[in-house]
């Protein structure tokens, strides 16, 4: 098992006991590992991990994968517009899986302050997507590259800052992204 599941085991376990459990799927890179378990009462959780490895965040998964997330990858809801990311109170990360549709894109707005430090992680599953960052003042913090690459930067202006994940394929891809602030 990897340290990044041991990790949201750990932290699971300290937050609701020894519910005993497996996990279901890791996927991710150097930057950040999204984890999803299920506990012994059946109960699903996404677990963010950035590299160390630190939980981010953990939350529950409604069983009919309503949410953020589908828990299991296969029902993700199509993503469109512009979303604003609010983290959960005392966690530092966000992830959430969605379908994007051929040749549109997503933008998700974070407010985010000079000197802080910016993770994203974008990983595409069943065709190629890009993504570019943009400062608030609307210049390019990262202009278009692919989701293969994860990003981790120090900021450089206060506000919101946002994130664009665009689909030029001629098919639906479905997508896994972690955003987290250090």
């Amino acid at each position: 098992m990897s340290d990044e599941a041991n990790a949201c085991i750990d932290e699971l376990r300290a937050r609701y006991g020894d519910v005993g459990g497996e996990v279901l799927k890791q996927s991710g890179s150097e930057a950040g590992t999204l984890v999803v378990l299920r506990d012994g009462s059946g109960a699903e959780y996404e677990c963010v991990v950035w590299s160390g490895p630190e939980v981010a965040e953990l939350r529950r998964v409604d069983a009919d994968g309503s949410g953020s997330s589908s828990g299991d990858g296969t029902s993700a809801s199509a993503a469109s517009g512009t979303q604003r990311i609010e983290f959960d109170a005392g966690t530092s990360g966000t992830a959430m899986t969605a379908t994007l549709n051929q040749n549109t894109s997503v933008r998700y707005v974070l407010g985010a302050n000079d000197g802080q430090f910016l993770n994203v992680d974008v990983g595409s599953h069943g065709g190629a997507l890009d993504y570019k960052i943009e400062n608030p003042d609307g210049s390019m913090l990262l202009d278009l590259i692919s989701s293969d690459t994860p990003y981790k930067g120090q900021l450089w202006q206060s506000g919101d800052h946002v994130i664009e994940i665009l689909n030029a394929g001629a098919q639906p891809v479905t997508f896994d992204v972690g955003i987290g602030i250090n």
